[in-house]
């Protein structure tokens, strides 16, 4: 804005299916709250095309910001955003002259708002997503070490590619969540009614032969008969595991056997919560973790989504080095993946 710049906005917010969606999801509050945030006016327009949004654009003065409308209203005719229609991004581009790209969230996807204008418009990066990049990327291909990954989550099958990459990269992999279920049931260990990916037990059995001294799995576990916070809760060893016990959370002497390995790197990646850790009762894996982490002097990245979002609710953003914007984004860098926002755009 130091240069006078006639500024156009261009976002998304939720999904959009339903008229009903569309009353749900406007991007006027946000003009609102971005107004007061700046002290400056931003002008809304509730349209993604046409006359009234032309006329504004056309309007605009030197230093002055305008918001178009939520840019997925276009999905609801034939998805035309998020299958980054020709035309909608041609016509979204020819509003502007220069396009930068400043929402890491969505650079794993060619959407016409992203790919679709950085294709038909001379485009660059903004300083968050170039430091998303520089701090994921320097964070696999050049790591202080040891570098220790914490990957948690439900299924093994969404970190997949993430364990194939990271294995190869990490010294330690320490695995948490609902997908540690699958591990050990690869390992003929009865987890209950936990969450179990059965489709992938090979693959946790394969890579876990293969990499045996890398993959750390939980000793013990905090289970419930039902997922509530009224429920009765145990803590057990993986060997003591009851049929109709579920996993809900890593135990007090699996966080003891992480830190082990978490005080001694260098640089630690975690995705994933290692617990259900929406209710209270099996959040304590979690917070654990987060406070071993905040006496730990080494690099620390959360990969965004709900990882990110429990390490800012408990309290902890302040002690990490960097929280990603995305969740889909930065599991996908973690995967080695090239992410098209980022591709498309000229000299990055």
């Amino acid at each position: 804005m130091g240069n006078e710049a006639k500024v156009i906005l261009i976002s998304h917010l939720g999904r959009i299916k339903t008229d009903e969606d569309l009353k749900n999801n406007s991007l006027r509050i946000v003009s609102q709250r971005l107004s007061e945030l700046i002290s400056k006016n931003v002008k809304f327009i509730e349209k993604t095309r046409g006359v009234e949004l032309e006329k504004a654009v056309n309007e605009l003065k030197n230093g002055e910001i305008l918001l178009m409308e939520n840019t997925r209203f276009e999905d609801l005719d034939g998805e035309k955003e998020s299958k980054n229609d020709d035309n909608l991004a041609k016509y979204w581009a020819n509003l502007g002259d220069i396009f930068i790209n400043d929402a890491f969230g969505t650079c794993h996807r060619s959407h016409a708002s992203n790919v679709g204008i950085a294709s038909n418009l001379p485009s660059g990066i903004g300083f968050l997503v170039e430091k998303e990049i520089n701090i994921l990327s320097n964070s696999i291909n050049n790591p202080k070490r040891p570098l220790t990954v914490i990957l948690g989550g439900a299924k093994v099958k969404d970190k997949i590619n993430v364990i194939k990459n990271l294995v190869k990269i990490a010294d330690y992999i320490l695995i948490g969540g609902a997908m540690a279920y699958t591990f050990l049931k690869s390992q003929d260990i009865e987890v209950g009614k936990s969450i179990v990916d059965e489709e992938n037990i090979d693959f946790c059995k394969e890579i876990l032969a293969k990499y045996k001294d890398k993959i750390i799995l939980p000793i013990d576990s905090i289970n419930a008969k039902e997922i509530s916070n009224d429920a009765n809760v145990e803590e057990k060893f993986i060997t003591d595991i009851n049929k109709d016990d579920i996993g809900l959370d890593i135990g007090y002497n699996t966080v003891k056997l992480f830190k082990q390995y978490l005080v001694q790197s260098k640089t630690i990646i975690w995705n994933g919560t290692l617990g259900y850790s929406e209710l209270e009762k099996f959040s304590n894996g979690t917070k654990n973790i987060c406070e071993i982490l905040k006496n730990i002097d080494c690099t620390k990245i959360i990969g965004g989504g709900d990882t990110g979002a429990a390490v800012i609710n408990f309290g902890y953003q302040e002690y990490m080095t960097h929280i990603s914007t995305g969740g889909g984004a930065s599991l996908e860098l973690l995967e080695g993946k090239k992410l098209p926002g980022i591709e498309i755009i000229d000299d990055v």
